[in-house]
């Protein structure tokens, strides 16, 4: 399975980013073999507004089935639905630490927004 996770930096030893549509990288992540593939998403981290709309298309883009994030807001939520990618929460930790618990069955698939959205 492809996934994409919000990170901090290019490797799997990279702290989660908490932001979804602002997070530095996109890491997308091949559960059976732990191969991944690193997307700068500088532009999203820049942008005025829709950055998580933005940000959850491009990870549609990629191809991944599912989303390993700290938060994510109602726009973001909405956009990561529509493409019927599921979304996982995970807090302070490694992206390898997010796969392992993902991998695990510990992380909790979210059925909605659990942040508010910045242009409301």
């Amino acid at each position: 399975m492809k996934i994409a996770i919000t990170s901090q930096g290019q490797d799997l030893s990279s702290q989660i980013d908490l932001r979804f549509g602002r997070a530095k990288f996109l890491l997308v992540v091949d559960t059976e073999t732990n191969a991944f593939e690193v997307h700068d998403n500088e532009l999203n981290l820049n942008a005025v507004q829709g950055a998580g709309i933005q940000t959850g298309q491009n990870i549609a883009n990629l191809g991944a089935e599912a989303v390993i994030t700290g938060n994510v807001g109602p726009n973001a939520f909405k956009t990561l639905s529509a493409a019927s990618i599921k979304i996982y929460l995970a807090g302070e930790q490694t992206v390898a630490d997010a796969i392992e618990a993902f991998k695990a069955g510990k992380l909790k698939e979210v059925s909605q927004a659990n942040v508010e959205g910045h242009w409301v």
